[in-house]
């Protein structure tokens, strides 16, 4: 870490109180542990239904095999459609719980766990890195459906360490978008970033009696899924900072941003001219796309 970085770090409210002097020291080893390595990619998956996490159909087998081209992480930040506050959070606790944050579902996808551990000393380089906003450490989520579910196809052994980052609901896309950009050095540091999520999410409209059908959305959906596919390929991301502004199709794609966001933040991290790859990129159920991006 740089001399500047670390004294920023020193005198950032709550952290010399939380760690002392010799977590200070410690905290400044661990990112220096953080040798830099050839740039991690960063992921965009859409997660759909919680039963992801225990079915094995096409879209499992997507995050699997995007899972085989990716040099195994030092560490995982999420992004998580489903922890969605006021102000900017990141998870500290050594051991973060499996949240069952839904209901309706069968007992075993209840009886589920993802028992990976946590990384408070990443937790608190994310806070120093974040300049824009003050950054809670929070010791009360853990790792909600939007990370474990997909994240275990990943590494189903849970043996690389994973915190979130909360999604500030206050926000517009523009500032989720520039926040991003401030985490760009942990990818040359071993640390894989996910955002998690639902590009085309609009649950009030689902069919489920057409669940089953394969590549099956209303033509709106299918508008705004080619919509906004062509601007993630063109690099044009203007048009998606300003969703809103676009066409009814987008606007019937995101009724609520809380699962569009995660594509924000993973769109920051783009540097450069770095190729994006769509996979997983299918209709489900009418009105939900499970469209997935790789950047890097």
């Amino acid at each position: 870490m740089k001399r500047q970085t670390f004294i920023k770090l020193a005198g950032l409210t709550g952290i010399s109180t939380l760690f002392g002097m010799k977590g200070l020291s410690a905290l400044q080893k661990y990112s220096e542990s953080l040798s830099y390595s050839p740039r991690m990619p960063v992921l965009f998956l859409g997660h759909g239904s919680p039963m992801n996490a225990i079915e094995e159909n096409q879209f499992v087998k997507g995050f699997r095999e995007i899972g085989k081209t990716i040099p195994k992480p030092n560490a995982i930040i999420c992004i998580s459609a489903h922890w969605y506050t006021r102000g900017t959070k990141v998870t500290a606790m050594e051991m973060p719980k499996t949240i069952h944050d839904f209901g309706g579902f069968p007992k075993a996808l209840f009886d589920v766990q993802y028992p990976a551990e946590g990384n408070p000393e990443l937790a608190t380089e994310v806070q120093s890195l974040i300049t824009s906003t003050p950054v809670d450490l929070d010791h009360d989520w853990g790792l909600d459906h939007g990370a474990w579910s997909v994240i275990k196809h990943l590494y189903p052994d849970a043996d690389i360490p994973v915190i979130q980052m909360s999604i500030d609901y206050t926000k517009d896309p523009a500032y989720h978008f520039n926040l991003a950009k401030q985490l760009n050095e942990l990818r040359d540091k071993g640390i894989l970033i996910i955002g998690s999520g639902n590009i085309v999410h609009n649950l009030r409209m689902v069919d489920f009696a057409n669940m089953d059908k394969d590549d099956y959305g209303y033509d709106w959906a299918l508008e705004a899924r080619n919509t906004i596919n062509g601007y993630l390929l063109d690099g044009n991301y203007n048009p998606l900072l300003n969703y809103q502004k676009e066409s009814r199709a987008l606007q019937l794609a995101i009724p609520t941003p809380d699962h569009y966001l995660p594509l924000i933040y993973t769109l920051g991290l783009r540097q450069g001219d770095e190729e994006q790859l769509l996979f997983n990129d299918k209709m489900l159920a009418g009105s939900l796309s499970m469209t997935s991006v790789r950047i890097g």
